[in-house]
């Protein structure tokens, strides 16, 4: 499909012409007959229709200074620096922005175009003559659901904006008489463009003679439902549901931009909503073919075919990922951000999880949470502090000799003891100070930068990540360009790929879920302890936990379908922990729940990395020796962006939003 994409857009550039003050908001033809001619052939109705997805939000990417994907740095599940994460995401990160200096992340442009492309589609594809009825009526609909993909887009990230409804913007419109919709507007006509699909849109691809291979992450009628989902489901939310920050605000119209008054009915529709695509029966958690009978490792494994499974059947909808050149092990690539230097072929590490989120992951035994706050005295979290649950099996100092699951090669190590018995998820997605890279020795053919051989043993494997003189530090060091934590993030590594030279890093492509059932379930969860039904979420959160070989939430907490605030805290819990770093998903929470603000500002804690006097020192938590760093903020003002000086001075009655 990229290709595809990247020989369209010629095609379109040439055929698309913008007339109006507002370029974005229209797709005038400059030839009428151009037009026509390009829909009635098959050929170019299909480019066409395949070049709506050019438009997609890079999700997947969380070095992107440009997308949603890079909002992960923004939340208390990451950790970066200035140096590594140099840009507007850093900058949204310390609070350092205003409309003047947002302009390099202004996603507005992109998405408008993106509504135009789709109106265009849905205005014309009648014209193609080569296709039959059922093509063409599905690539109408296949508009409907990216447009309104695409609107929705603009609304979790600015709030309610311009809706243009089903006619392209006119050509004559004026920017200083234009405005934001109101929120019912914008929501109104997202669902009732999303209603409209799923009435035709088939649950395969394939029912309407699109293929497997190349037609992968095309429309379908279980994306529309999942999409319905997740809107119905923001619409409910505190931010968007009678939110005391944007009451009052009025457009250049004087309507009401936002919802005045709680509505508790909107929970029972987004009940439905994640209902409905459950009732499907189309989708289930994806695992591990061969199951091995230790749940241990079977949830490991199942775990990891999220992304190492293609097209899976967890996955509702979804795009290949796009991480620079789709390289996922040479600089720029994922597996190059995420490996410590020298692990792979120029590894950077500078996509790291938070002490947060490692502190999150359950115990293996017990089921618990071992965390369940931290000291704030200083009014955030001190990590430093942690408060530990005694009942959840936890040790937080201490060291003991253990085994690595995909580095058995290994034999027995010392270990900290905070990171000895958590569960599954832990270690399919994190490797901590002091463990091995999941690499065999034997695998590694680059040289090693430590002996200037292409001789690797064991311990050239072992993760030392703090820097110093003494001889173990030298062949980590870590410059301060490069982020140290003290933890690396491995979801996307496979064990049994070196990641060395040439196809072992040039040919790993992985599919990223923008929509899949276990967000799904969350969904219906989260519905179902909002309107009280506490059962009904404990059963499928359970079916969650199942998979990664967890027991259930009733026996790590006895009583909690009777504890609505220990279950819906043990709800975020879990949700953060399944979609750690996948995605925008967790900073988009926290500000829907409008719990950013007391969740996102912090210090920059580290382990004492900096010359330590020995592997055991190292693990002392430390708040001073991260480089080049500012502490995170967040604010009343930074739960919506605010729309650029530049989009202002062309729309100079353009309703700004809250704080700016």
């Amino acid at each position: 499909m990229k290709k595809t994409i990247y020989t369209l857009s010629a095609i379109v550039l040439l055929a698309l012409g913008a007339v109006s003050c507002d370029s974005y908001f229209d797709v005038e033809l400059q030839d009428q007959a151009t037009l026509e001619e390009m829909f009635s052939k098959r050929g170019t109705a299909r480019q066409l229709a395949a070049h709506m997805y050019a438009y997609l939000p890079k999700e997947e990417n969380p070095v992107d200074a440009t997308s949603e994907g890079g909002f992960s740095g923004r939340t208390d599940a990451r950790q970066v620096n200035a140096s590594a994460y140099a840009n507007t995401v850093f900058d949204l990160r310390v609070g350092d922005y205003s409309p003047a200096s947002i302009t390099s992340y202004n996603m507005w442009e992109n998405y408008y175009k993106a509504i135009a492309h789709c109106t265009l589609m849905i205005e014309n594809i009648h014209l193609d003559v080569e296709d039959n009825q059922a093509v063409r009526d599905y690539m109408k609909a296949e508009a409907r659901f990216m447009r309104a993909f695409y609107y929705f887009c603009l609304f979790r990230t600015y709030g309610p904006v311009i809706v243009w409804g089903d006619k392209p913007a006119p050509s004559d419109a004026v920017g200083s008489s234009l405005d934001r919709n109101t929120f019912d507007e914008n929501i109104n006509f997202i669902v009732s463009e999303l209603d409209k699909a799923i009435e035709v849109l088939p649950m395969s691809i394939t029912e309407v003679g699109l293929q497997e291979g190349s037609d992968m992450g095309r429309a379908t009628k279980g994306a529309a439902m999942a999409l319905k989902s997740r809107v119905l489901l923001y619409a409910a939310s505190p931010l968007y549901n009678g939110n005391e920050l944007y009451k009052g605000m009025t457009n250049y119209y004087g309507d009401k931009i936002f919802s005045q008054e709680y509505d508790a009915t909107r929970w029972e529709e987004a009940k439905k909503a994640a209902k409905a695509v459950i009732d499907l029966n189309y989708y289930s958690l994806v695992k591990a073919e061969t199951q091995t009978g230790d749940k241990f490792v079977d949830g490991i494994r199942n775990y990891q075919q999220i992304f190492f499974k293609q097209w899976n059947e967890e996955t509702i909808w979804g795009w290949w990922m796009n991480f620079y050149t789709d390289w996922l092990g040479r600089t720029g690539g994922f597996i190059g951000a995420c490996a410590p230097r020298n692990m792979t072929v120029e590894g950077w590490q500078s996509l790291t999880p938070s002490f947060k989120l490692v502190d999150a992951y359950a115990m293996y035994e017990t089921g618990r949470y071992p965390v369940t706050g931290y000291d704030r005295t200083s009014g955030m979290d001190d990590y430093s502090k942690p408060i530990i649950d005694p009942q959840a099996g936890y040790e937080a100092e201490g060291f003991s000799m253990t085994t690595q699951f995909e580095a058995e090669w290994a034999g027995e190590f010392e270990a900290h003891n905070s990171t000895i018995g958590r569960e599954p998820r832990f270690y399919a997605s994190v490797v901590p100070n002091g463990y091995y890279w999941p690499c065999n020795p034997k695998l590694k053919t680059m040289t090693n930068p430590k002996t200037s051989s292409t001789t690797w043993t064991k311990e050239d494997m072992r993760c030392h990540f703090w820097r110093g003189s003494g001889a173990l530090c030298e062949r980590w060091d870590q410059t301060s360009t490069n982020n140290y934590f003290g933890y690396a993030w491995r979801r996307l590594y496979k064990a049994d790929n070196p990641l060395d030279v040439g196809p072992d890093y040039q040919q790993i492509k992985y599919v990223y879920p923008a929509f899949r059932l276990a967000e799904i379930y969350f969904n219906y969860a989260e519905c179902c302890i909002e309107t009280g039904d506490y059962a009904e979420a404990v059963k499928y959160l359970d079916m969650i936990r199942e998979r990664s070989g967890l027991n259930s939430l009733k026996d790590a907490y006895p009583g909690i379908e009777a504890d609505p605030e220990l279950l819906k805290w043990c709800f975020r819990q879990e949700k953060m922990i399944e979609f750690a770093i996948e995605g925008p998903m967790h900073f988009y929470d926290n500000t829907r729940w409008m719990t950013a603000k007391k969740n996102f500002p912090a210090l920059n804690w580290t382990l004492n990395l900096n010359d330590p006097a020995d592997y055991h020192d190292s693990w002392v938590r430390s708040s001073e020796d991260f480089p080049l760093a500012k502490h995170a903020k967040f604010t009343d003002r930074d739960y919506l962006l605010p729309f650029d000086s530049d989009q202002l001075a062309e729309m100079t009655n353009l309703t700004q939003n809250y704080g700016f």
